[in-house]
């Protein structure tokens, strides 16, 4: 009998129920007899040991569905040693419900932050099995993760439906994507949709490059630009500030950047700029084909690695196979857009501003 725990902790996005079906299914499948205690609301379930037992029937016909079953929460890595309202220890009561209810693994599906909560508890000693997942495909060790794919279709869909607007009132639209600090979705989405200037947190604009790209393309004939800014773009000037400085200026600021963007290059052009935001728009929905293909094998390789007993890592995707990374080598580590990336000279030959 293997007793696993799974939880889904972090922002949610497409595809967090196939993964967990290609887990379950794959354990179900290899005859092995399971129990399966789905931890509601992420670390807190597991902190409260707030659970449902699940059975194969709770992962029938949730291939297609988005979100999670289990729901989910945010519970800080920063704040993981602090105690809750009550005074708990969030390790220790972890550890202990875990131990308590008899788990031979603990399934745990999440990003960047989800990852170094996950990686703290396999050195507490509980054997872990992670899966990537992310809107924004920022996590270490893997090429892609998924939800990243689903998300880059809506951002697209967005600026594709912008285009026709623009267009016809020859107006400069911004397009504000998800990802504060990396840009891998507004770089995609942004190529998909055509976007004519990308902004991106890796990459620190200029706005006088953004005005000089739309004042290029009204010589040119266009009627409109189409500005695709993720909400964690940042300037050359306030690239130049000290974290502590930045981070104040971001307490003090109103709107996001790219209402300062619009506002910039109106009072400079005199140009009509409209902003649109797309927000957790990007999170929800069905998962692309693509994500549940790829949420299900990756699911696939957790159930495998639990059948071997072979637990701390991550099941991650390189070089267009799945692979199991060590959890240890991916916790707090990001994976950034390189501005000296291939693709980022691709983009820039085919006439896209970056703003730099």
């Amino acid at each position: 009998m293997k007793r696993i725990g799974m939880l889904t902790s972090g922002g949610d996005c497409q595809a967090l129920n196939a993964a967990m079906r290609g887990v379950v299914k794959t354990l179900t499948f290899s005859g092995e007899d399971v129990e399966v205690y789905g931890f509601q609301d992420g670390y807190k379930g597991l902190i409260y040991c707030n659970f449902q037992m699940l059975t194969g029937h709770d992962f029938s016909g949730i291939l297609t569905k988005g979100g999670t079953i289990l729901g989910t929460s945010r519970t800080p890595f920063k704040l993981l040693d602090e105690p809750t309202p009550e005074g708990l220890d969030k390790v220790a009561e972890m550890k202990r419900n875990y131990a308590k209810l008899g788990l031979d693994c603990l399934v745990i599906l999440g990003g960047n932050g989800t990852h170094k909560t996950a990686n703290r508890l396999r050195e507490e000693g509980l054997n872990i099995v992670t899966l990537p997942k992310t809107i924004d495909n920022d996590l270490w060790g893997t090429d892609m993760t998924f939800g990243f794919q689903s998300a880059v279709d809506i951002a697209t869909n967005a600026i594709d439906c912008i285009h026709t607007t623009a267009s016809s009132h020859g107006r400069v639209f911004i397009v504000e994507v998800m990802g504060h600090k990396v840009g891998w979705l507004t770089l995609n989405a942004g190529m998909a949709g055509g976007a004519d200037i990308i902004l991106l947190p890796e990459i620190p604009y200029d706005i006088d490059k953004v005005i000089e790209k739309i004042e290029e393309r009204d010589k040119n004939g266009s009627r409109f630009t189409i500005i695709a800014v993720a909400e964690g773009a940042i300037s050359k000037d306030d690239a130049k500030l000290s974290k502590k400085e930045y981070k104040k200026k971001l307490e003090k600021r109103k709107v996001s950047v790219s209402y300062e963007i619009a506002d910039e290059i109106f009072k400079r052009t005199g140009r009509e700029v409209r902003v649109t935001v797309p927000g957790h728009m990007q999170r929800g929905g069905s998962p692309c084909p693509y994500d549940r293909v790829f949420a299900s094998r990756l699911g696939a390789e957790a159930g495998k690695l639990i059948l071997q007993g072979k637990y701390g890592f991550m099941v991650g995707y390189k070089n267009r196979e799945i692979v199991r990374v060590e959890l240890a080598d991916v916790a707090g580590k990001l994976k950034y857009v390189d501005p000296d990336a291939s693709i980022i000279k691709e983009a820039k030959l085919l006439g896209i501003s970056f703003g730099d």
